[in-house]
Order: structure tokens, then sequence, then C-alpha cells
């Protein structure tokens, strides 16, 4: 009976650690450039730079790659999905138009498909990978 207690806690645990990472990339990547770039012709740029943005992705594979090869995708998903979200309405809430909720809610659903069809490849990957008894008898 006590085994089947603990069972969610691994996965609850990797959640958590996967939020906190993805809101402490975000902070790496994104935190610290919040001024947007004047451009000669009057427009405006920024905040964030494409490498920033790409820097952050790639970073944030690792974890989720490894989350999802020990079969935590619960926590490759939802962890990071709600760490960046987090980390998306903290940083732009200050926006005065209140057109901030739009990022952010593309920041979520956008983790969140990235994420599940990451995870869901490395499953894949790792299933087809495993050695079948008598696979190869031929």
């Amino acid at each position: 009976m006590r085994q089947g207690l603990l069972k969610p806690v691994p996965q609850l645990l990797s959640i958590l650690v996967l939020a906190g990472v993805s809101t402490a990339m975000w902070a790496a990547w994104l935190g610290w450039d919040q001024h947007r770039d004047a451009q000669p012709d009057g427009s405006t740029t920024g905040p964030y730079e494409a490498w920033q943005v790409i820097g952050l992705v790639l970073t944030l594979l690792v974890p989720v790659c490894w989350a999802a090869s020990r079969r935590s995708n619960a926590g490759a998903v939802l962890g990071t999905t709600a760490g960046l979200t987090v980390a998306a309405f903290y940083d732009w809430s200050d926006d005065a138009s209140g057109l901030f909720m739009v990022g952010v809610v593309l920041v979520m659903v956008g983790s969140l498909g990235v994420t599940a069809l990451v995870s869901a490849v490395i499953t894949a990957a790792k299933r087809d990978g495993r050695h079948h008894p008598g696979a190869n008898a031929s």
C-alpha cells in the first residue's frame, strides 16, 4: 500500500524540477534584456534577439530529452510548459497595453506542443531502440 502512495512522487518531482529549470533558463537567456532597440527608421525591435530565444530552446532541449528518456513525459511537458509560462507572465506583466496575455498564451501553447512532440519522439526512439529477444533470430 505504501508503494502505491509514493508512485506519483517521482512524476511530481520531475515536474517541479523541470519547471524550476525552465524558469531559470528564461531568466538566464531572456531576463536580463529588457530594452527595445531603436532603428534609424524609427521602428523598434526587441527586447530579445533571435540568438537568445534559440539559445533558450536549445538549452531546454537537454532537460526535456533527459526527462523523456527516463519515462517522465509529464515532467518534460508539464514542467517545461509551466516554467516558461510563469516566467513569461512575470516578465511581461508590466505591459501597459494588456496584450501581454496573448504572448503568454502563445508561449504556453507553443511550449506544450513542442515539448509533447519532443517527448513523444524520444519515447518512441527509446522504445524502438530496445533489444527484443528473438528479433534477430533468422
